[in-house]
């Protein structure tokens, strides 16, 4: 049994989402400084990613 594209589609946007969470989660309660900006935007990015891939998915 193989994985097909929407297959892996879920897989990626299921780790970009669990990747995003913990850098906002990095960024709001480990680093109080600047870099938790970076850590917080960076989190953000991730989940626009894994908004993509999801909507993505069933249509490649």
């Amino acid at each position: 049994m193989g994985m097909n594209k929407n297959t892996v589609f879920g897989w990626a946007t299921l780790i970009m989402i669990v990747m995003g969470l913990i850098l906002i989660g990095l960024g709001a309660f480990r680093y109080d400084e600047t870099a938790g900006w970076g850590f917080g935007a960076t989190g953000v990015g991730f989940l626009a990613n894994a908004w993509v891939f999801n909507a993505l998915k069933g249509r490649v």
